[in-house]
């Protein structure tokens, strides 16, 4: 015995360390299938079907009157505005099914840091993350706080100004327009009333 104790259990997995996922990583031949995989599929999946869809509903209420088209382009930016959004938003909804895809790769090093939660935890250098009380535990783990975080609530605190609820009146309400009239004589003479 060398004098130190050894309390690890003998059946007990050893966590293996979690690779660093950084800009200058390039990926397995098999992250890049599943690159391509998840870009083909969020297009014609999500994307070409959501910016139909959105640019259909579009020209409904333009034929309808709900919105109005432009005097000379006509239902055109309207569509196209319609078609850029749905294009995203069928990207951004088919993240969380990619993250699966690179989560049940086996020899990933990219996988291994998405079921170790590496993407949530981490952040760039000089961005500032507050806990919020809505956080939870995600497997077991928390999220990073930085220690300029803990004192947020030292930033000077500014009252807001009351605005009227009031939708034909857009000045504050608390501040009022005094008018100060100047009396002018034929020789040039000033005076306040």
């Amino acid at each position: 015995m060398n004098g130190r104790a050894d309390f690890r259990e003998p059946n007990a997995e050893v966590p293996r360390p979690i690779p660093h996922i950084g800009p200058d990583y390039i990926p397995t031949e098999e992250e890049r299938r599943v690159f391509a995989e998840c870009n083909d599929e969020s297009f014609w999946f999500r994307s070409v079907p959501l910016a139909a869809t959105s640019m259909l509903i579009t020209q409904g209420l333009i034929s309808k009157g709900i919105l109005s088209s432009h005097p000379k382009y006509g239902s055109i930016p309207k569509l196209i505005f319609a078609c850029i959004m749905g294009y995203f938003a069928g990207k951004l909804s088919y993240v969380k099914t990619c993250q699966e895809k690179f989560k049940n790769l086996e020899n990933s090093p990219l996988g291994e840091a998405l079921r170790s939660g590496q993407g949530r935890r981490s952040s760039p250098p000089g961005h500032y993350y507050q806990k919020s009380k809505y956080d939870s535990n995600v497997s077991g783990q928390s999220f990073v706080t930085s220690s300029a975080a803990d004192n947020i609530e030292m930033l000077p605190h500014y009252e807001p100004i009351p605005f009227s609820s009031s939708m034909n009146e857009s000045a504050p309400t608390g501040i009022t327009d005094h008018i100060v009239q100047v009396k002018v004589n034929k020789y040039g003479d000033t005076w306040d009333e």
